[in-house]
């Protein structure tokens, strides 16, 4: 049984067969899974996805390259959604210095207030981070993060990083990176961090793991990123995915 933390089955690569994508996702185990919505377009179809299946949850948030685009009443929408029973966390939410549509200052202040909400409602949140580690980092201690907790998303930095993280009450979540041969940094970090403080997830349908890189991604692959860990690790399949389905409903505050 496997649990994919992050899928955006919302996004319009789905359109035409997310029922089927679904499918194929339960044909591989991958029991449950968590929609994220990161704007006005895609938070509505999240919690609708989630609504209608009975294992698939939502997280809702607002993505940092979108920062400029937030306003008041979007962050108190945030806040009513928060009490939808499949609502699960907040997120992603961070930074992303990658692209640039908006400009430093205006993410890091969309993101502050984004963790201030999730401590208000009392609900884990979801990071999204891109080029930008140690202001993510620096910006969590400043505003006490680790009093909710929460998911580094499709982590890929060193692992330094990553143990400040567990140690703000985050938990590791790998992706598709961990099978790429020539990325060192994820496969590192699924040997340093315990599986204690780990999660899986395909973050599709972008970042398909291997050998379905450069593809379409979907939930069903998760199962590719299971074995990848389990085979650094040492540990069985059944061992990985039983442990990080564990840490996704103690976080999300599910009953098994």
């Amino acid at each position: 049984m496997l649990f994919d933390t992050h899928v955006h089955l919302n996004a319009r690569q789905f359109d035409d067969d997310r029922e089927e994508t679904i499918k194929r996702a339960r044909d591989a185990g991958v029991e449950y899974m968590v929609v994220v919505g990161f704007d006005r377009e895609t938070i509505p179809l999240a919690i609708e996805i989630a609504e209608t299946h009975e294992h698939i949850y939502a997280a809702v948030g607002w993505h940092p390259v979108d920062a400029v685009d937030m306003e008041s009443k979007d962050l108190e929408w945030l806040e009513e959604l928060s009490a939808h029973p499949k609502v699960v966390a907040l997120g992603e939410m961070g930074l992303d210095y990658y692209w640039d549509k908006s400009p430093a200052e205006v993410q890091k202040d969309v993101f502050r207030k984004q963790i201030q909400l999730a401590k208000k409602v009392n609900m884990p949140i979801i990071i999204h981070n891109r080029e930008a580690t140690k202001d993510i980092v620096d910006i969590l201690k400043e505003e006490r993060a680790e009093e909710v907790g929460g998911i580094m998303h499709c982590y890929n930095d060193v692992v330094e990083y990553a143990k400040e993280c567990v140690e703000m009450n985050f938990y590791i979540s790998l992706g598709g990176p961990v099978t790429f041969k020539n990325a060192r940094d994820p496969k590192e970090v699924a040997e340093a961090i315990d599986l204690e403080h780990m999660l899986i997830e395909t973050d599709c349908p972008f970042l398909a793991p291997h050998p379905n890189r450069g593809t379409r991604n979907e939930p069903a692959y998760v199962k590719l990123v299971a074995e990848k860990v389990a085979e650094i690790k040492g540990l069985s399949l059944e061992e990985v995915g039983q442990k990080t389905t564990e840490n996704a409903f103690k976080l999300f505050r599910l009953n098994q």
